[in-house]
């Protein structure tokens, strides 16, 4: 097929099934993508584990990597990287890829990352009203597993009250603004649209686009009985265009709520990347668990030129599918890193200071600096950790939403609610702060918040109220 797509990977490729092996790639953590190179090297021949090759160095990343280096008094490397604490050591092979085994494994426990989890997260980083996130967080609850949303949207009107009176329009504008995250499809109400959505994403120059969305949009249901000839006489469309639309449409996922399973919790942490600092310099480079390398296996390959047709064939399309699978791969390697160093250069202060340091960043903001699509982003962080010197880190500890300051600039949420902690351990335990107090006490400091959301954010670090802080001694 040659539609093609402008994809996460930042370059056209063919909207055929690499490319969605591609994508699927994209979004797998270590642990997933380990799990896939196991079950492509058991069933495909010209695969095989180079386990003796030495790990590739990263594109501008020099020679001297800090696991190689000693360390003097001052807790610098002998070539200027700077060390995490006790505790946070880590060890690896030459250039930027590392192994990381130490560590507390009972800190390294995964978390569970549902469809609910990932479009939320999503929502709250969107720019969006206090009501109009409540209204998306109702219909998000509302999706099924698929996600689809199945539930009408008068029934979503009746679940918001009394809190919210919301008329079906304006949920109708909040669902839409839901079915422009990732996964692509999301929040749909029937296949037509789930594949609509799917469609609008790709590129206008895709063959096939116009007719696929007028089949997605009307005679679909009627295509497996009428068939292509059908449904060509029916649009009056040569029966050509139309099976090129089909198959557009057959490339799709019609259950994208499917793409992003749960982790079972069971599974341990494997960083993805590992971030340090080296003469002043934040560097980011893969981690050796995240890339478990694979490589043509050349015994076979050069028997393709030996044995019969037949067997010809067969390997030459398991081949094929290998140089797919390598392609993918490298592709998933170099995006990663492109969009961790894009967060190092935002979020510096994040690990240099810690939490009350992290600036608002979003989606949006990486993704138009990189020339990316926001859903790109979405599946490049999804389930991803990165090893820093304040610990292992998920990707999306480095976003947060923002509230404008006095001053003109904005504070992230999670700085604030950083800060109210610090206020809470600092307090007089005879006589806690109030939530009210908390506000003036951030106002002074040019964070104007209201007590309520103050409130929101000392609830969602599971922190008492004042009157139950109390201590009297």
């Amino acid at each position: 097929m040659k539609a093609r797509l402008q994809t996460s990977l930042g370059q056209q490729l063919v909207m055929t099934p690499q490319l969605r092996q591609a994508i699927r790639l994209l979004q797998m953590s270590s642990a997933e993508l380990e799990l896939e190179l196991t079950e492509a090297v058991e069933t495909n021949p010209l695969l095989e584990w180079a386990e003796d090759a030495a790990p590739a160095e990263p594109a501008g990343e020099p020679a001297d990597a800090p696991a190689q280096a000693g360390t003097d008094d001052d807790g610098r490397g002998d070539d200027g990287a700077e060390w995490p604490g006790e505790g946070e050591q880590w060890s690896g092979g030459q250039g930027g890829s590392f192994d990381d085994n130490d560590g507390d494994a009972g800190e390294r426990i995964a978390e569970v990352d549902t469809l609910a989890d990932h479009l939320l997260w999503q929502l709250h980083l969107s720019h969006l009203s206090a009501r109009d996130r409540a209204i998306g967080v109702a219909l998000i609850d509302a999706l099924d597993e698929d996600g689809y949303l199945r539930e009408p949207l008068p029934a979503i009107a009746e679940a918001l009250r009394p809190d919210i009176a919301a008329g079906e329009d304006e949920i109708l504008t909040v669902l839409h603004r839901i079915q422009r995250f990732d996964p692509a499809g999301v929040g749909a109400r029937t296949l037509g649209e789930c594949l609509a959505l799917q469609l609008d994403a790709l590129s206008a120059d895709t063959p096939g686009l116009c007719l696929a969305r007028r089949i997605a949009e009307g005679p679909l249901e009627r295509l497996p009985r009428a068939g292509v000839a059908g449904i060509a006489a029916e649009l009056r469309q040569p029966v050509d265009a139309v099976e090129e639309a089909v198959q557009l449409l057959r490339s799709l996922d019609p259950r994208p709520g499917r793409q992003l399973g749960e982790v079972s919790q069971d599974d341990y942490i494997v960083p993805d990347c590992v971030v340090w600092r080296q003469r002043g310099v934040w560097k980011a480079a893969l981690a050796g668990h995240a890339g478990p390398r694979v490589v043509i296996h050349r015994g076979y390959e050069q028997l393709i030129r030996r044995c019969g047709e037949a067997d010809a064939s067969y390997l030459r399309a398991q081949l094929q599918e290998a140089r797919w699978l390598l392609k993918g791969l490298e592709a998933r390697g170099e995006t990663l890193l492109r969009v961790v160093n894009s967060l190092l250069h935002h979020q510096a202060g994040f690990l240099e200071f810690g939490a009350q340091a992290l600036r608002p960043l979003t989606l949006r903001e990486i993704a138009a600096e990189l020339d990316l699509h926001e859903s790109t982003i979405s599946r490049t962080i999804a389930r991803k950790h990165v090893r820093t010197p304040r610990g292992t880190l998920p990707l999306r500890a480095f976003f947060a939403s923002g509230i404008d300051t006095e001053g003109g600039g904005e504070a992230s949420s999670t700085a604030i609610q950083s800060m109210i902690r610090r206020l809470i351990e600092a307090e007089n335990p005879r006589k806690p702060l109030s939530d009210a107090k908390l506000a003036d006490l951030l106002k002074s400091s040019g964070i104007p918040v209201a007590r309520r959301t103050v409130a929101k954010y000392r609830e969602a670090m599971n922190i008492s109220a004042s009157h139950e802080r109390v201590r009297l001694v």
